[in-house]
């Protein structure tokens, strides 16, 4: 069977999964909406085994396929086709999404139950998941495009899921508008790709650009300049990251989707897909580079100070993928991606424990309200802290083995690149501070009531208020229904926080420097043309790089431990004694403040001018004057409609009259 065939496979089931659960609905008793929806992703990631076990049967350089499904248009030498490509990137990234969500899904059965719109719910997922599967496989830029903008529309609907909830709708707005400004980034550099190589279709453009640019050529440069405003959108960059944070309005299922394996590897994955380009474009490259790096240690300085604890987990986020954007845009591109592949683990796994403790705090997000749940929830606790220690690239765990491979390729490359090994480990002792600032203060210290009310077999709970404003609000909008779910009473969420657990500890030794390659083998399909795939790592240098990783990431857990157990009153000590620090900190570095200053207010402006000047003087003014002009023009020559014929006789030969004059007095 071809891998293409298996490409339309994977598309088809997860868009047959959100059209069925909308149109039934109504009948889907239970919790069969969930099963329906998790068994079409399941059904998705054995077709993505299916295409992976025939690409395998090829050599090397032939494991790129594409198949067109129709001809969407054929018109004056321009060809758009409903196509996908098939190689080992897009099947990567498919076994990475289509993986990943099943577990969210499965999670989500038992997360969401008493959720009013639970089918609902299903339904948002499955075309998130399609719509993401649609922009891995596209074949060409139009088709990408489609997937991009699916993306932002699907993020939209499931951060404002629940839509009588003013923060989330606000939320959920303000991702939807910072997406299409990073959409039409992406649609200018398609412009720019077809009239420069005459194409959309990728490998075309890919092969194209090899004999139509130079390097740095301004045009090259400025192509990827474009890609990267859709990049750095997508996957939260600077200036481009506000929208993350806020997200968290989101059900946490919806957070785990969107931060562990859909949309923000969006941006990452675009890098990767067009690196012909970006090495025929260094210089855009390098910028690329220099905003992860400073988006990693910007997200990674918010995490140490912002209380609610989904959001902590959002600042890591964004600090992970500016690990994967430099990886990409330097060159360590089988890095980059595995890093990509273990923090989906981790880091769908770390929302499902916080989801779990928030279903215990009664729907309360803050840390510093937390603690003492180890006995309480053991299960939860125990995944929490594996998470922890694979986000804060522990020795041995998935983040530790792939975080690393990025820092020292980084630093293999020599000259202005050990800029990123130097900053990345500066960010990665802070992650591990922030990572056990999370583990130590839910798991450990003095259990709170909560925690106590659950040791004594009784679930807390509360009046439901918004855990963003504290107001009251109806159960059938904010947190999932009247019951609160957590993973200890419920077995999909622990299932699928186990199969993640089990990934944040151990995906890592697919690729140990020395042992095994097989991330960097399989992709090498993709990346064969590239002049610094291969770049030859000693293993005594990438052993370096893991020692020093290791003790970093030792040194700020043992931190975390004196700040938050030995000492538990030294962080509020240092708020009072760098107030100021802390505030600017606490005001994610006032990006917001910013962004409202030179965007928010003069868009206000300039609609309030439109309004209350263009409108009234130019619109009613002029416009309106003209419209009355005509209007009594209309009348006099209305007034002339007698109907009378020796009225229209009169005119006629009044006209003549005037018409000989005019011409007499021309002549004279």
């Amino acid at each position: 069977m071809n891998p293409t065939a298996y490409a339309w496979l994977i598309l088809a089931f997860p868009l047959a999964g959100s059209i069925v659960l909308a149109l039934g609905w109504r009948i889907w008793p239970g919790r069969a909406a969930g099963w329906i929806g998790t068994g079409t992703i399941a059904l998705s990631f054995l077709a993505t085994i299916g295409a992976l076990l025939q690409v395998l049967d090829h050599p090397v350089e032939e494991r790129q396929f594409t198949d067109t499904l129709y001809s969407y248009a054929s018109v004056a030498g321009l060809k758009i086709d409903v196509n996908v490509l098939v190689d080992p990137l897009s099947i990567y990234m498919c076994l990475v999404i289509t993986g990943i969500s099943t577990m969210i899904h499965l999670y989500s059965i038992g997360y969401m139950t008493t959720d009013r719109g639970f089918t609902r719910f299903f339904s948002y997922l499955n075309f998130f998941v399609f719509s993401m599967l649609l922009l891995i496989l596209a074949g060409n830029l139009i088709l990408l495009v489609v997937g991009w903008a699916f993306v932002g529309y699907a993020s939209y609907a499931l951060i404002s899921f629940w839509y009588r909830r003013g923060t989330a709708t606000k939320a959920g707005m303000k991702a939807f508008v910072i997406n299409v400004f990073g959409d039409v980034g992406l649609i200018l550099a398609a412009f720019f790709i077809f009239r420069e190589l005459g194409t959309f279709d990728l490998l075309d453009i890919f092969s194209g650009a090899r004999d139509s640019f130079t390097t740095n050529q301004s045009v090259a440069v400025t192509i990827c300049l474009l890609l990267l405003v859709g990049a750095f959108a997508k996957s939260a960059q600077l200036p481009l990251h506000t929208w993350l944070p806020d997200a968290m309005e989101g059900p946490t299922p919806v957070s785990s989707l969107i931060h562990a394996a859909t949309m923000v590897t969006a941006g990452v994955y675009l890098i990767a897909r067009f690196f012909p380009l970006f090495e025929l474009a260094p210089t855009a490259a390098d910028i690329a580079a220099f905003t992860g790096l400073a988006t990693a240690f910007v997200a990674a300085t918010i995490a140490l100070v912002v209380t609610d604890l989904k959001r902590i987990i959002a600042y890591s986020t964004m600090s992970q993928i500016g690990y994967m954007v430099i990886g990409v845009s330097i060159g360590a591109y089988s890095a980059g991606l595995f890093h990509l592949m273990t923090h989906a683990f981790f880091k769908a796994l770390l929302f499902m424990a916080a989801g779990s403790v928030i279903g215990a705090m009664a729907n309360r997000q803050n840390i510093d309200k937390m603690g003492g749940f180890r006995r309480a929830m053991p299960f939860t606790c125990v995944t929490l802290i594996i998470g922890a220690l694979s986000l804060a690239a522990f020795p041995g765990t998935a983040g530790f083995f792939s975080k690393d491979e990025i820092l020292v390729f980084a630093a293999e490359r020599g000259g202005m690149y050990w800029i990123f090994t130097v900053g990345g480990y500066i960010v990665a002792f802070m992650t591990a501070i922030y990572a056990f600032r999370i583990g130590f203060r839910v798991a450990y210290g003095e259990a709170v009531e909560e925690a106590k009310e659950l040791e004594g077999g009784h679930l807390h709970h509360a009046e439901p208020a918004n855990p963003a404003t504290g107001e009251l609000e109806d159960t059938d909008v904010g947190f999932p229904g009247p019951e609160h779910n957590i993973a200890e009473r419920s077995w999909p969420m622990r299932i699928a926080m186990s199969v993640l657990a089990f990934g944040a500890l151990f995906a890592g030794w697919i690729q140990v420097p020395g042992i095994d390659d097989v991330v960097h083998n399989f992709l090498e399909g993709s990346f064969y043309s590239s002049s610094l795939y291969n770049l030859e790592i000693p293993n005594s240098a990438a052993y370096l790089g893991m020692i020093v990783g290791g003790t970093l990431s030792t040194l700020g857990i043992l931190v975390a431990y004196w700040l938050y157990l030995v000492r538990p009153g030294t962080t509020a000590a240092l708020q009072r004694r760098l107030r100021g620090l802390h505030g600017f900190l606490e005001h994610k570095w006032y990006f917001d403040e910013l962004i409202d200053l030179l965007v928010v207010r003069p868009a206000l402006a300039t609609g309030r001018f439109a309004n209350n000047v263009f409108e009234r003087y130019v619109v009613q003014g002029i416009v309106v004057g003209v419209t009355d002009v005509v209007r009594g023009a209309g009348a006099v020559v209305r007034g002339a409609q007698s109907g009378f014929l020796r009225s229209y006789a009169l005119l006629m030969v009044t006209g003549f009259a005037a018409l000989g004059l005019y011409f007499l007095l021309q002549a004279s």
